[in-house]
């Protein structure tokens, strides 16, 4: 009875989890239970509104703060419904401005794997000694034995990657890099708030083994294996099973992977970027194209492009990814550094 009582409290305060201050959970768990018990009985003797404190209206409660508490692991959702559409981020790689290799994953599947194999041999070929992977815009979820594959592409032969853990001890897969890495330069890894699953556990891993810097925004947190349960009326419960832990860092879930330099774009910008730059590429959002000045030839056409190159009042700045443009910032840093 203590015992339902204790988690009862905290459902009825961890329902307002997302507007409560954080202060008000450390209260909770630094109560004795004896202190617990006692709000219980002060809240039923004392509550004006009975029915909110019958058995149904307890065990919703108890149900709802548990789902809030141990977000993202667990969640109710409809049976077979749909995951809501995403527009695909096509794979993309270019050299920027002669210094580093960039390469957008789009999603880790065997395909941009291949993919990644003749761009990372293109970088090598050309002497570029550093690499921006591009992470942002990976669907969530996906394989964490791709994932693998993809870290396996830069980390050392015979190193840990990552072990997935299930509740019990025994049920622990260990995933290890058995080939030479394809390359060993500089890594810059790109993330957002929405990088999820196996994209989220590859900058995790890349950090460990490749010395990657990781740029952009903490990841969701949900380097987990799910399954559903059906509990009726056409609904499910999601629920984490399985969860990714690193050798040194431990585990990525729940609060996610933080970056080395935390820096943001507005998902509308970052999306029209993405769309613009399937065909143009990425250097026109990060590199300033010089203005042209006047010159002998402008003076005998009679024309200032001093003054008609510059945008008018009404057009738009020009869109700029900076959190690319911080990749690069670092990447030059680090191998002005290293020739000295």
């Amino acid at each position: 009875m203590k015992l339902f009582s204790f988690f009862f409290l905290l459902s009825l305060v961890i329902a307002q989890a997302a507007e409560a201050p954080q202060s008000m959970r450390e209260n909770i768990n630094q109560m004795e239970p004896a202190e617990v018990e006692k709000a219980i009985q002060a809240l039923r003797d004392n509550f004006l509104s009975a029915e909110a404190l019958d058995d149904t209206a307890k065990q919703r409660a108890l149900l709802e703060g548990l789902i809030r508490r141990l977000s993202p692991g667990v969640a109710i959702v409809q049976s077979g419904a749909a995951t809501p559409a995403q527009d695909e981020v096509a794979f993309l790689a270019e050299i920027l401005d002669g210094i580093a290799g960039y390469v957008r994953v789009g999603t880790l599947t065997p395909a941009s794997l291949q993919q990644l194999d003749v761009a990372v041999a293109s970088f090598n070929e050309k002497k570029v000694s550093a690499l921006i992977l591009d992470l942002r815009g990976v669907p969530a979820g996906g394989s964490f034995e791709v994932a693998a594959d993809f870290a396996r592409r830069f980390s050392p032969k015979g190193k840990i990657l990552f072990t997935i853990q299930k509740p019990s001890a025994k049920q622990e897969r260990l995933v290890t890099s058995n080939q030479d890495p394809s390359f060993t330069g500089i890594v810059v890894v790109l993330t957002d708030s929405e990088t999820s699953g196996s994209s989220e556990a590859l900058a995790a891993t890349l950090r460990a083994n490749a010395k990657a810097m990781i740029v952009g925004s903490d990841t969701a947190g949900e380097a987990v294996e799910f399954a559903e349960i059906p509990i009726g009326s056409g609904r499910n419960l999601r629920v984490a099973v399985s969860q990714v832990v690193l050798p040194d860092s431990g585990s990525i879930f729940p609060h996610g992977v933080k970056p080395d330099i935390a820096i943001s774009l507005p998902k509308e910008t970052q999306d029209e970027i993405f769309r613009l730059s399937k065909e143009k590429g990425v250097s026109q959002f990060i590199f300033d194209v010089e203005r042209v000045r006047l010159n002998e030839a402008a003076l005998v056409a009679n024309t200032n492009p001093e003054i008609e190159g510059v945008p008018s009042a009404r057009s738009h700045a020009p869109l700029r990814d900076s959190v690319l443009q911080r990749a690069v910032d670092l990447v030059t840093a680090i191998t002005f550094y290293k020739r000295k």
